[in-house]
Formats: structure tokens, sequence, C-alpha cells
């Protein structure tokens, strides 16, 4: 068995669970034996190109939720890529919930390139295994873009599509461990408009007390916000 093969066949049984879809009713869907389904999600055989597609529309997803990350980077060798997100294909974020006083936690794939300094992207937001990230609240698909002064992420729920959100980030060409962001958004809990400011990271963050204080609304957010009118993050 193949590392590819055991990695692809944890997230066709992962996705399948979270549709609560039983083998025998995936399998009827894309036209395969339980046991071969069952072999797929084993690792035990390789899932061919055609099939992924199925499983994949079978279960309401992009096909690249179900490829496994393999080492290879992204933004690795032309200058005209951002310092901050050079050589990654996964990163991180964080925003602290006031609601119910918490921290949530992203993970971002970077799949496929689409244009020049364009790729899709997706997001898992708010699970509570970074082994299983992919079980979470909310899962967003879209595009990171990048420009001279700033990133652009633009995306859209997966489950919700009238959900549309949006992070900008700041200075990415210039290299650091994290990053701010804001992240322009809608909650559901009230109902209304939101805008947060994110911080993101290369490599997963401690979560205590002291990122909690980081993430919460400071003083000083407070000032600009007098001072601008606006909500803003540098």
């Amino acid at each position: 068995m193949s590392e590819i093969s055991i990695e692809i066949g944890k997230r066709i049984r992962t996705f399948r669970k979270m549709r609560q879809m039983t083998l025998d009713e995936l399998s009827a869907v894309i036209c395969k034996s339980k046991s071969t389904l069952s072999k797929y999600e084993k690792g035990e055989i390789a899932v061919d190109i055609e099939t992924l597609y199925e499983l994949a529309g079978a279960l309401g997803i992009h096909v690249e939720q179900l490829l496994c990350q393999t080492g290879q980077t992204f933004f690795s060798a032309p200058d005209r890529y951002p310092a901050f997100f050079n050589g990654l294909s996964q990163f991180y974020s964080y925003i602290f919930d006031g609601r119910n006083h918490q921290i949530i936690r992203s993970v971002f794939d970077i799949l496929s390139k689409t244009e020049a300094n364009q790729y899709k992207i997706m997001m898992y937001m708010n699970f509570s295994d970074y082994d299983r990230y992919q079980i979470c609240e909310n899962t967003y698909w879209g595009y990171i873009e990048h420009y001279d002064a700033v990133t652009n992420i633009a995306l859209t729920n997966q489950d919700t599509p009238m959900e549309k959100a949006s992070v900008q980030i700041l200075a990415s060409y210039l290299d650091a461990d994290t990053k701010w962001g804001l992240w322009n958004g809608f909650s559901s809990r009230p109902m209304m408009p939101i805008a947060i400011k994110m911080l993101f990271s290369k490599t997963i963050l401690k979560e205590d007390a002291k990122l909690a204080e980081k993430l919460r609304v400071s003083r000083e957010d407070i000032r600009l916000l007098k001072h601008y009118n606006m909500l803003s993050v540098t």
C-alpha cells in the first residue's frame, strides 16, 4: 500500500462520514461494490482518476480535497511570489470569537494554480483535531491572489454558497513567522456582516492565553477605529 493511497482513502472515509453516508449508499452512487469502496478507504487499492471525480461529485466536494499533500511546495522559485508564502502548500490562521470566548483555528490548503499569481485554495475552519481538520464547522473554497502590496483571499462557503468571505493580508512580500490579516464575512450567530482581525502563521501556534490576548481587539485597535472610523490591521 502506498502512502498516497492510504491518505486518499482516509479522506474519502472522512468526507463520507461527514455526509453521513454508509459504504452501501456511496458505492451505489459511484457504481462500485461495497468491498471495492472499502479497499479504497483502507488504501489497499489505488483510486483511478475517473473514480476520484465520481467520488467528489457524490460527496459534494472539490476533487482536490481528496488529494493528499505530498511535500510539493508552491510559491517557491520566482522573486515575484511573496516571501511569507514562499515554499508553503499549507498554512494556518487564528481568530478570537468573542461570542463564546475561544480561539478559532483554521487550515488553508493551497491546491492548483489557475493564473500567474492566483491559486485555488480550501479553508477548513473550527475543527478539534489537526489530524482530521477536514471535519470542521465550516469549509470554504476560493482563490488566493498576490500583488506587490497585498495578498487577497476570496472564499465561498462550500455548504452555504450565499455566504462569501474575503481576507486581505498586508505586505506579504516581507517575510515573518506570522502575518496579520482582516477577515470580512457573515455571522449567523447573530446574523450580521462582520470584520475581524486574523493572525496567519506558517506553523501551528500554541493556543494559550497569550495568543488569545493578541487576537482580542486591543486599545490600539480601538484608537485606530475611532481615528479612521474603520477597523484596520497592519
